[in-house]
C-alpha cells in the first residue's frame, strides 16, 4: 500500500498527486482555475462571500482524521485535487479483464467510454450548486446555511477531482470538456446540465433536503460503481469523494426529519390529530406531512431516470470493460462476469407492468437502481418511526418505480404511486394530489423566512439533537458579512 497521505499546499491546487512535479497538468489546472472561480463568485449571492463559514477542509486521505473545521472565506476555499491511497497489487474486479493488474493509465479501446463517464458524473457536481445558489438568502438558521455552503463547496471539489482527471490523462479533449463544465448551467435554455435532475430548480430548503436525500444518493451509488473501477485514478478518486457524500445525505436526511419532527410537535401542541387537515396544520407554520409526501414523490421519481434506461448496451459494455462495475462488486458471490446469468427487470408491455428474465449484463443499470431503493428506504423507515413516536398516524411511503418517469421502461405510461394503471388524462387530472402544486410552492415559499440568530431555528424546522464538530446550540457557523 503506497499513497501520499497528507495534502501538499506548496501549489495553488492543494493536491497528494505530486502535481509540483507535472508541471504541465498544473499548468493546464492554473489556467482553468480563474474560469473556475469566476463561475463561484457569480454563483453565490455576494453577501455570503466575505462571511466567514465554519467549514470542513480535507487535509488527509487517512480515513481517521482526514478534516479539519474552521473559518473560511468560500472564495478562499482549498478546492483541492485528493486521491485515495494507491493500492499497487489491486486488479480489475469485473468484465473481460477480471483479474488484470487495474490500468494506471487510459487503456486506447476504452479512451471515449471513460471520459464519457468522467464528464457525466463532473458535471453533476457543479450542477447542484447552481441549483441551490439562492438558499442562502433564506436559510432557516446559521446551522443550515453553513451545511449549505459545506455541500456546496465540497461539490466544487469534486469538480475538480473529474477535471484533474480530464487533464491529466485525455490531452486537448479532456481540456476541452473542462472548459465546458463551466459553460453549462443548470436549467440554461442554450447549454443545460447533460442530466435532466440537475436542470430542475431547487426553490426551497425542503426541496434541497430532499435533493441531499435522494439525488446525492444516486450521486453515492454512481461514485461507488466508478470506485470499483479497473482505471485506478479513477477509482481512488471516487473512494475519496464517498467519504466527503455521506455528510451530503446525512444533511438530506436530517433536514427532512427535522421538519417532519417540528410538524409533528406543531400538531400535538394544537391538539390536531388529523394529518390532513391541511389548512389547520399550516396556520401553525409548519409543513403538513402529505406536502412532505408529495416533494418525496417527485425527488425520487426525478432520481430513479438518472440511473438511465433499466436494459442498457451502454452499461453493459462498461461493465465488460471494467470501466464501471456494480455497487460493491467485490461482496458480490458471481464470477463477476455474468457468463449466461439473468436479472429480473419491471417493464411496461402492452399496458400492463410485466416481470421479465433478462441478461444480467444488459440489466447493470437496473440491478443499481434496486440498490439504491434498498439504500433511500433507511431514512423513510426512520423518519416514519419519528411519526410514530409522536402518536400521529401517516406513514411516508416510496411511491412505484413507474411513477412520474420520464426515462426507461415506464416513460410512456401513467402509473400512480401506488402503482396503478391509469389513463393520461386521469393521471394529469389527479397530478396534484401526488406531487406539490403551484400552491403548495407557494405556501412552503412563505415560510422561507431567514434566520440569522445563532441558535435560532425557522418556525418549520427542529433544532438538530447534535451539532457540527460537536459545537454547542448557540455557535455562530457563519460569521455573516454586513456590506
Amino acid at each position: 500500500m503506497s499513497a501520499v497521505m497528507n495534502v501538499s499546499y506548496d501549489t495553488q491546487i492543494p493536491n497528494n498527486v505530486n502535481l509540483s512535479s507535472d508541471r504541465r497538468v498544473l499548468k493546464a489546472l492554473e489556467k482553468w482555475h480563474p474560469g473556475y472561480l469566476n463561475w463561484w463568485n457569480d454563483l453565490i449571492p455576494d453577501q455570503f462571500q466575505q462571511s466567514l463559514v465554519y467549514l470542513r477542509t480535507a487535509v488527509s486521505v487517512d480515513p481517521k482524521g482526514w478534516a479539519k473545521f474552521d473559518y473560511v472565506k468560500m472564495p478562499e476555499y482549498r478546492w483541492g485535487v485528493l486521491l485515495a491511497p494507491q493500492n499497487e497489487e489491486r486488479t480489475i474486479p469485473c468484465g473481460e479483464h477480471k483479474g488484470e493488474p487495474a490500468w494506471q493509465e487510459v487503456p486506447g479501446e476504452y479512451r471515449a467510454m471513460l471520459r464519457r463517464l468522467i464528464v457525466i458524473q463532473g458535471d453533476t457536481e457543479p450542477a447542484s450548486v447552481e441549483q441551490q445558489r439562492h438558499l442562502g438568502i433564506t436559510a432557516p438558521s446559521l446551522y443550515d446555511m453553513r451545511n449549505l455552503f459545506q455541500v456546496n463547496v465540497e461539490e466544487g471539489r469534486h469538480l475538480w477531482a473529474m477535471v484533474y482527471l480530464l487533464h491529466k490523462y485525455f490531452g486537448k479533449d479532456g481540456r476541452e470538456e473542462a472548459d465546458d463544465m463551466l459553460r453549462r448551467s443548470s436549467g440554461s435554455e442554450e447549454a443545460p446540465r447533460m442530466l435532466g435532475a440537475f436542470n430542475e430548480a431547487t426553490p426551497d430548503w425542503l426541496s434541497f433536503f430532499m435533493f441531499t436525500y435522494f439525488t446525492d444518493r444516486d450521486g453515492k451509488m454512481q461514485l461507488e460503481s466508478l470506485a470499483q473501477s479497473g482505471f485506478d485514478p479513477l477509482s481512488r478518486t471516487c473512494r475519496f469523494m464517498l467519504t466527503e457524500e455521506a455528510h451530503h445525505m446525512f444533511v438530506g436526511e436530517t433536514g427532512v426529519g427535522r421538519t417532519i419532527q417540528k410538524t409533528c410537535e406543531a400538531m400535538n401542541e394544537a391538539g390536531i390529530t388529523d394529518p390532513y387537515d391541511i389548512n389547520k396544520i399550516r396556520d401553525l407554520g409548519v409543513i403538513d406531512l402529505p406536502t412532505i409526501q408529495k416533494k418525496a414523490n417527485m425527488h425520487y421519481s426525478l432520481s430513479l431516470d438518472l440511473f438511465g434506461s433499466e436494459v442498457s448496451t451502454n452499461a453493459a459494455n462498461a461493465f465488460n470493460a471494467g470501466i464501471k462495475a456494480r455497487y460493491m462488486e467485490t461482496k458480490i458471490d458471481d464470477d463477476h462476469q455474468l457468463q449466461g446469468q439473468d436479472y429480473r427487470v419491471r417493464r411496461f408491455l402492452d399496458g400492463k407492468i410485466v416481470e421479465e428474465e433478462v441478461p444480467a449484463l444488459s440489466a447493470i443499470n437496473m440491478r443499481l437502481r434496486d440498490d439504491y431503493v434498498r439504500d433511500a428506504s433507511g431514512g423513510i423507515k426512520r423518519w416514519n418511526a419519528a411519526i410514530k413516536k409522536t402518536g400521529i398516524e401517516f406513514e411516508i411511503k416510496l411511491p412505484h418505480e413507474g411513477f412520474h418517469r420520464q426515462i426507461g421502461e415506464f416513460a410512456s405510461a401513467s402509473i400512480t404511486p401506488e402503482g396503478d394503471i391509469i389513463s393520461a388524462d386521469a393521471w394529469a387530472t389527479r397530478r396534484n394530489e401526488w406531487l406539490p402544486s403551484d400552491a403548495d410552492g407557494d405556501y412552503i415559499k412563505s415560510l422561507m423566512v431567514p434566520v440569522t440568530e445563532p441558535g435560532k431555528y425557522a418556525s418549520w424546522i427542529a433544532p438538530p439533537r447534535i451539532g457540527i464538530d460537536n459545537q454547542p446550540g448557540d455557535f455562530e457557523y457563519v460569521k455573516l458579512h454586513m456590506a
